[in-house]
């Protein structure tokens, strides 16, 4: 008998015994007679992350609980496992704390440390919104204009210390439905909206209307607050009746620093069969630049609902970045989405996916800084025009025995996934080396990473890359994972490791970790889970190490049994 390894899933923990027959014969098997059973509340998602812990008292397991705590705030919590005792017995940690945006450790007695913060950068603070709307005539029906208040209202983070909104209603002359400290709570605003009557008005002086929010609105006496971002959104369905004004008012809004969003509803202009351009190039030229993040235009009322959501976004964007034509840079930048601790250089690597609307990006952190990486630094190799690589998403290092290598993994680049390998110059900034892009949108290609030193002589000898949504020609997320063999920082594509059959719904590659030589030949071997495959119950399947490489056909399934995974 020999090794211990470990099979997880949320509510369930599982050592499992390497039983080997080694003298004259090769032949192994890792069984489930005899493990020792982990278990955990199902509610919590107890099991979602497992690290094996090892202090003076003993060696444990230390296991994660991310939906632990009420159901109003479940802020998460660890439980230690006790692996040498002779009960099964796991203790909660109690360590719920709110970290926003802040990374938490604890010492070798499992005691919080200070907090430290990787990538700290406060949000643009406040924001004042003044929802100039049309109640012209021509305005019908007016029940769907409501509706879309409501949903609007309901996308944004109202509060007096977030986001406040008033309401000016214009036909000929503007009206304020309600100032921007009239309600404390979005359910008051929301109610306060659903109330709104159509004021109606023969004429549609939209430019007198933007001018009276910009001096009336945002006046400290109607709720308006210091340094608070202002943003209106203007809702009309003709042409104004007051275009003279146009220029010196928008003008004047520019001065104020006021982002605008123009909404153009050509329900009437349609009904009626007039050409629609007139009105689109005047909304446009009330909306800030550039024109396709400000500018949206409608068939009709009721298909304002289908855009609320998307303007909400738009609104909560400027308030995260506190920038009116600005990008979110690090404000969402989730960094500790992945982890690392590099071995020569005493530091850990950080992936942070949502930073730079979420391009992602890679911090190095030690005890003395923390060195966040630019756009500018990965935007060449990523050629991310849509901001959504997701670098970061996995990050692990390399070793060719002299020098380490750091390597990300961005499993949305270019929609197929790719793996990045780079070094840090003597200025500090990452030098890309090396990189490999996936061959299959949506497959998630560097989701998840492992480097293998196969025959132990402290040189990384292959990179296994998971694409565990890897669509298979039957249609199913079979999952895909790659052997890549590494030299100087270059990696070369060695072919796929063999799993679940082409027609099973598996997710191979979830899930990938290196362990210690189960077969007991002298290299280094690989689990590797498939966490949908067995009716969703899940499998792991064993890879064995042969010189400097990986043998791609598995050498044992486990399956079922006290369904570990």
């Amino acid at each position: 008998t020999g090794f211990l390894w470990l099979a997880a899933a949320p509510t369930c923990l599982l050592l499992i015994p390497v039983i080997s027959t080694c003298c004259q014969s090769l032949s192994f098997n890792v069984g489930t007679a005899g493990a020792k059973v982990f278990s955990g509340p199902a509610t919590e998602e107890f099991g979602y992350t497992v690290h094996q812990f090892k202090n003076h008292l003993g060696k444990w397991l230390l296991v994660g609980s991310p939906w632990s705590g009420y159901k109003q705030d479940r802020k998460g919590d660890l439980y230690k496992c006790e692996i040498t005792g002779s009960t099964s017995n796991c203790q909660r940690l109690n360590l719920q704390y709110y970290y926003p945006g802040i990374c938490a450790e604890v010492s070798p007695l499992f005691k919080p440390l200070p907090a430290f913060s990787p990538a700290l950068q406060t949000c643009g603070g406040p924001m004042d919104v003044a929802i100039v709307l049309d109640g012209s005539n021509s305005i019908y029906p007016w029940p769907p204009v409501v509706d879309f208040l409501k949903k609007l209202l309901e996308n944004l983070d109202i509060g007096p210390d977030n986001t406040q909104v008033t309401i000016i209603q214009y036909g000929v002359d503007p009206f304020i439905e309600f100032h921007l400290n009239a309600h404390k709570t979005k359910q008051s605003m929301i109610t306060a909206a659903a109330k709104i009557p159509q004021r109606q008005g023969l004429e549609t002086n939209t430019f007198r209307a933007i001018e009276f929010a910009r001096k009336q609105a945002f006046l400290p006496e109607n709720g308006a607050r210091p340094g608070a971002s202002k943003v209106m959104v203007v809702v009309t369905d003709g042409e104004s009746h007051d275009k003279n004004l146009r220029d010196d008012v928008i003008r004047k809004c520019e001065t104020d620093r006021i982002t605008r969003f123009g909404i153009a509803v050509l329900g009437y202009y349609i009904r009626n069969d007039i050409d629609t351009k007139n009105l689109v190039d005047e909304i446009k030229s009330i909306a800030s630049t550039p024109t396709d993040r400000y500018f949206f235009n409608v068939s009709a009322e009721e298909a304002l609902l289908e855009i609320a959501g998307s303007l909400g976004d738009r609104i909560f964007n400027i308030e995260g970045t506190g920038k009116g034509d600005g990008d979110f840079q690090m404000e969402m930048s989730q960094v500790g989405f992945s982890a690392h601790q590099t071995k020569k250089q005493n530091m850990i690597m950080l992936g942070a996916v949502g930073a730079y609307s979420w391009s992602g990006t890679v911090v190095h952190y030690t005890s003395q800084k923390s060195d966040i990486f630019p756009q500018t630094a990965f935007q060449t190799i990523l050629q991310d025009k849509n901001h959504s690589s997701l670098l970061g998403y996995s990050v692990t290092t390399l070793n060719d025995g002299t020098m380490e290598y750091y390597v990300a993994g961005a499993p949305r680049s270019n929609h197929t996934g790719q793996v990045i390998v780079y070094t840090i110059n003597a200025k500090g900034q990452p030098i890309v080396l090396d990189s490999q892009r996936g061959d299959q949108i949506g497959s998630y290609y560097g989701s998840v990473l492992c480097p293998l030193d196969v025959d132990k002589d402290g040189v990384s000898d292959l990179l296994l890359v998971g694409a565990p949504m890897f669509m298979s020609e039957h249609k199913k997320e079979n999952g895909k994972v790659y052997l890549l063999t590494f030299t100087k920082g270059i990696l070369s594509d060695q072919g796929v490791l063999k799993g679940p059959s082409p027609a099973e719904n598996a997710r191979f590659g979830m899930s990938i970790s290196a362990v210690l030589d189960l077969n007991m030949d002298g290299y280094s071997d690989v689990v590797v889970g498939a966490p949908l495959e067995d009716d969703n119950r899940g499998v792991i399947y064993v890879f064995n190490g042969d010189k400097k490489t990986l043998r791609t056909e598995y050498s044992q399934v486990e399956w079922g049994g006290l369904r570990p995974i």
